[in-house]
């Protein structure tokens, strides 16, 4: 039979009429003596890990009758002290969504496109897994195998076996990540300055000013639970401070809020630390004095460098004569539109509570965002906050032990192919793509739509994505559109029928990490390292399997069977039973041996008897407790030891970044000036390796596109995988200014009144790329000439909730990915969706 979208979700019906009755009631249910009572006591608290974003909390779920009724934080966990957000609650919903895929299904219409119904059939995973194996052997008999594509999205530790490894063994360069669409941009900010890419964490507890810059820390940007439950004590002990074009949570509660023009960070950092020189703030214990005493910082004048004797730091004058010197406070007001005494109280009341302080800060995923995340990080090295009690941390770890190897494995096909050029341009002298400020070890998720379409370096005719949505989560999503549908063969193993499953061929319903997968991920938050069990704690309900262990099985089982078994192999020799050396003999034990490989480490006796966290004692007593944590992290480690960096010191002159793009420069037999031009960056000379100024890229022409277009995270948005949740519309007041079952645009007042549009009205937005119509909140916790947008909102799938008609493919308000154009931070090779780069006007329709 043929499955049509209004079929799709009939077919839903009968499996959610109980799903649909809040799960929660029966947690609160009052205890009588007697069967069939739902006390607490009449369930079980079982572990299990929420990964609504990358904080990715140890919980606990509890259960009863089989069913997951109601969701907590592992009372056992440091990284949240037993609580958990929003996100958290929704995992019951999301759980019992009626609109999950439920079974394998191919494609029977040959055409792809937004508007095409795919005409899914539903099919057994023997014969969805037949049809994949065919696919891939056809690639090896053809010696392209470098053409087959996996895409990953959320995942879990074992994305090392299904995205890592499991690629090379094929014989492919190319696992491309969801990270370029995500955050990449704000690793580079300490990157290039302290040697760190990743995520930063927060001492809280004992921090006396915090600035959130471009991010809400109590509804987004990770470590939710603790900033929900410690910002009070920063307020009472110390100071607040938000900068941000939008009123969001965090600026509710602040001291200060500067509702910066957007685009312009790195001004207002720049002047900061102009200031903080200036007046002789800066914390001389990290970076060093003059060695007169005597401060010569002084406006518009070049320092001797000798003069100054640098510490732990790196290039502090000359960031001083090359940047700082003649850029004050007045000046970023110009630049920002802010307040000039409010820069400058900021950057004293900040360096004054030094170091106990720590600038909070966000994606800033806009093109030239490295260079305004590495001023914004400088100024945590300028006061000495970086590794300091009171401020912010880098590292922390929890044990894990390695999973097998698979060289000896992989065979000749394979070693040739997986040294190609990968898909996403990565490296090309125009995208650096500099991960961990070394050339091409980033990832450019955004440009694999492109390169697609052009063929470049060339085609692909086998993909895989799991757990993502490019064609929706991308700016200019259109051309994944294209692209997909250029695309001969596609599997999409997810959860939900999403805007990108419109185009595969094949589909594979995922099971959900959080109830009904093995698995464990590792992570940090509250000065802690931890790892955390996923494990099933109720029941498949659909015909599901976990896609990074139990799909790899599945596959590597249908290749042997038609000639290449060099995966099964490697899966049924290295993947032993670490407790009875069992050989796994199906998906579901490969997939829970690859859980007790990874985490042996953790629960073996024997080998985490020297760690100095948690003890645990066996599997058992882990799957009981489902976390480990780490000992407490100990503050200026780096300060004694020295930082990753170049130079083994904080680099105000970044020697990290500077030796990355010379690197670039000299692969492609040009100069780092002319590297920063065909990137669209202003810095020419030195000033391309020190935290600097560069002026807002933004399309469209003020006076036809008048209004910065920003976006904001929503505090219900669970990667993305939470829009078709009744609850996910009943409370999104929770975001400020928005508006419950509503998806709108927020206006300022004073720009709705020149407009002629009143609240509620229904307004056009268009941009150079094209329009989408929205309805109007007016609120005056947005900035004058800013049209704020929350990201998450106008699915055209996904389901009854997500859309306004599934069956027609008709969005519920409007996904402004749409209209934002595709551009990058190219040095990180992120995509650009952050700080006002798209111009757009408003009309009143």
């Amino acid at each position: 039979m043929r499955i049509k979208r209004r079929e799709f979700l009939k077919a839903g019906a009968a499996a959610g009429a109980v799903a649909m009755t809040s799960p929660t009631l029966n947690a609160f249910a009052q205890t009588r003596s007697g069967a069939g009572s739902m006390s607490e006591a009449a369930g079980e608290w079982i572990p299990n890990t929420c990964q609504g974003c990358t904080t990715w909390c140890p919980i606990e779920i509890f259960v009863q009758n089989g069913r997951a009724v109601k969701v907590r934080g592992n009372q056992l966990s440091k990284a949240n002290d037993g609580y958990c957000c929003v996100r958290g609650h929704l995992i019951l919903q999301q759980t019992y969504d009626p609109d999950r895929i439920k079974t394998p299904m191919k494609r029977t219409n040959p055409k792809k496109g937004r508007t095409e119904d795919p005409k899914f059939v539903p099919i057994s995973w023997d014969e969805a897994m037949d049809t994949i194996a065919d696919k891939i052997m056809e690639l090896r008999k053809n010696n392209e195998t470098h053409k087959f594509l996996l895409m990953r999205g959320r995942y879990s530790d074992h994305n090392q076996i299904f995205y890592g490894d499991l690629p090379k063994m094929i014989g492919t360069p190319n696992n491309i990540s969801h990270s370029a669409i995500c955050a990449e941009v704000e690793k580079m900010g300490s990157m290039a300055t302290e040697g760190f890419w990743g995520y930063r964490d927060y001492d809280l507890d004992n921090m006396k000013y915090l600035i959130a810059w471009a991010c809400d820390p109590l509804s987004s940007n990770r470590q939710i639970p603790n900033a929900i439950r410690k910002i009070n004590k920063v307020l009472e002990n110390g100071k607040v401070a938000v900068i941000d074009p939008r009123m969001n949570n965090t600026a509710s509660k602040a001291q200060e809020w500067m509702p910066i023009k957007p685009g312009t960070d790195g001004a207002v950092a720049i002047a900061m630390a102009h200031y903080i020189l200036v007046n002789g703030l800066w914390n001389k214990e990290f970076c060093g004095d003059f060695k007169d005493g005597k401060n010569q910082f002084r406006k518009g004048r070049t320092v001797n460098e000798a003069d100054f004797d640098e510490k732990l730091t790196n290039g502090l004058v000359k960031w001083w004569n090359l940047e700082l010197k003649d850029k004050d406070a007045a000046w970023a007001a110009k630049e920002s539109g802010v307040d000039k005494a409010q820069i400058e109280r900021i950057a004293k009341d900040f360096a004054a509570a030094a170091p106990k302080c720590a600038i909070w800060y966000g994606p800033s995923m806009m093109p030239r965002g490295s260079y305004a995340v590495m001023a914004i990080h400088a100024l945590n090295g300028l006061v000495g906050a970086t590794d300091s009690e009171g401020g912010l941390c880098t590292g922390m770890g929890a044990p894990s032990s390695s999973y097998p190897k698979f060289d000896k494995y992989q065979d000749d096909v394979a070693k040739a192919n997986v040294g190609k050029p990968k898909i996403d341009q990565r490296g090309t002298l125009t995208m650096p793509a500099m991960g961990s400020a070394r050339p091409g070890s980033g990832v450019v998720t955004n440009n694999v739509a492109n390169a697609i379409l052009a063929e470049d370096p060339y085609d692909i005719k086998v993909a895989i994505g799991y757990f993502c949505n490019f064609n929706f989560s991308t700016t200019e999503g259109a051309r994944w559109d294209k692209a997909m549908a250029k695309v001969p063969f596609f599997v999409h193993c997810v959860p939900m029928f999403s805007e990108m499953t419109y185009f595969a061929d094949i589909v594979l319903p995922s099971a959900l990490h959080h109830t009904e997968d093995w698995a464990v991920v590792r992570s940090k938050a509250n000065l802690y390292g931890h790892i955390s069990i996923q494990q099933p704690v109720i029941e498949r309900m659909f015909d599901v399997k976990g896609t990074e262990t139990e799909v790899t099985w599945l596959l590597a089982e249908k290749l042997k069977a038609k000639g290449f078994s060099n995966m099964y192999d490697w899966l049924y020799n290295e993947y032993k039973d670490p407790e009875t050396g069992k050989n796994p003999t199906n998906s579901l034990e490969f997939a829970l041996y690859a859980t007790k490989i990874r985490s042996k480490k953790a629960w073996d006796p024997e080998e985490n008897k020297d760690y100095k966290g948690d003890k645990l004692n066996g599997w058992e007593d882990f799957r009981k407790k489902g976390v480990v944590n780490s000992p407490k992290f100990t503050f200026r480690q780096k300060w004694e030891k020295g930082f990753p960096t170049e130079t083994k010191k904080f680099e105000f002159y970044s020697e990290t970044l500077k030796k990355g793009l010379e690197a670039h420069a000299a692969k492609h037999n040009t100069t780092v000036d002319k590297v920063m031009e065909l990137t669209n960056y202003e810095a020419r000379g030195e000033k391309a390796f020190v935290p600097h100024y560069e002026t807002p890229k933004r399309h469209g022409d003020r006076r036809q596109y008048p209004f910065d277009l920003i976006d904001m995270k929503s505090r219900l948005n669970r990667e993305g995988r939470s829009a078709n949740l009744s609850w996910y519309y009943a409370f999104k007041k929770c975001d400020p200014g928005d508006v419950n079952q509503e998806d709108v645009i927020q206006l300022n007042p004073a720009d709705a009144k020149k407009l002629g549009v009143n609240d509620g009205d229904m307004v056009r937005v268009t941009s150079t790329i094209g329009s989408l119509t929205v309805k109007a909140r007016l609120w005056e916790g947005v900035r004058p000439g800013v049209a704020a947008k929350c990201y998450g909102q106008g699915h055209h799938a996904f389901g009854r909730f997500a859309s306004k008609d599934f069956a027609k493919a008709e969005p519920r308000g409007a996904n402004f990915n749409a209209i934002m154009p595709d551009d990058y931070d190219r040095i990180t090779g992120s995509t650009a969706r952050n700080g006002g780069f798209t111009g757009v006007k408003i009309e009143k329709v």
